[in-house]
């Protein structure tokens, strides 16, 4: 127990010493002094008090050799720290002052990292995530020999992913809200909406891995149309279902929902030939 008590008091001495070590460099305006410091916590990995030193000495250093080297090391400092939404606007910042600079690649190439760090789940507005694409895309037309560019197509692939995966969300949800009305206007049902999602969606995005899933939604969302349909479209509807249900089968003959397409088609087919 005792041998506790002096082990935390030993602690406590060190950290009030680091605080007053800190203070002191805070305060001062040996400015070359706080810079070297500021380096020294960014590479102890104290992110903290780097960013609380370099957002004086960005202003301080303007003009000077170390101007840039400052810059660069917050927005670093900012995205080790997971304020990733502060580390792309001083990056991009650092990129629009110093496009040819020594770490612009970089801060071109961290402008879209941190942004992709910040991308909300699919259900969520997917603005951050549109924003992180259009970063990876201007990295890589500008710098298209970068050592960073297969990391850049990888997020590129992800952040596409995630926007198919909000309109599947979106398609879906259409699809299940089915019959209820209370969200249509114009005389439109969910089931069209579902269906105007994911064509949408397919012609978007051609290469999606989620293409069968999208084209499932399309073929139930015209089964059912067709089955709630008024008499004067429900023939054309019918015909419209099986054809999509031909389609479906065409194009993907092994699929775990072929036995639904074919049930499908024969309801069309007693429908249609009656």
């Amino acid at each position: 127990m005792k041998k506790s008590v002096i082990i935390w008091s030993c602690v406590l001495v060190l950290l009030s010493s680091c605080a007053a070590e800190f203070n002191r460099v805070y305060k001062t305006t040996n400015y070359d002094y706080k810079y070297e410091y500021a380096k020294q916590m960014f590479a102890e990995g104290d992110f903290t008090k780097a960013i609380t030193l370099l957002e004086e000495l960005v202003q301080i250093k303007k003009g000077t050799d170390q101007a840039e080297e400052c810059l660069y090391m917050l927005a670093m400092a900012e995205y080790c720290n997971r304020d990733y939404e502060s580390a792309a606007m001083t990056f991009r910042k650092y990129y629009q002052s110093y496009p040819r600079g020594i770490f612009a690649e970089q801060a071109a190439f961290y402008v879209g990292q941190s942004l992709f760090e910040s991308c909300p789940e699919p259900r969520l507005d997917q603005t951050p995530t549109v924003g992180a694409i259009n970063a990876y895309q201007q990295f890589l037309d500008n710098f298209p020999g970068s050592s960073l560019r297969a990391r850049a197509q990888e997020r590129l692939f992800d952040l596409q992913d995630k926007l198919v995966m909000k309109e599947y969300l979106s398609a879906e949800l259409y699809y299940n809200l089915g019959g209820y009305f209370g969200n249509c206007s114009n005389g439109g049902s969910n089931y069209e909406a579902c269906i105007i999602t994911s064509q949408n969606a397919l012609k978007n995005y051609p290469y999606s891995k989620m293409r069968e899933e999208f084209s499932v939604l399309i073929m139930k969302s015209k089964f059912e149309l067709a089955e709630n349909s008024s008499e004067e479209k429900r023939l054309d509807r019918y015909r419209d279902a099986e054809d999509e249900c031909y389609g479906f089968l065409n194009e993907y003959p092994d699929s775990k929902e072929a036995e639904r397409a074919q049930k499908y088609i024969v309801k069309c087919k007693k429908i249609t030939r009656d």
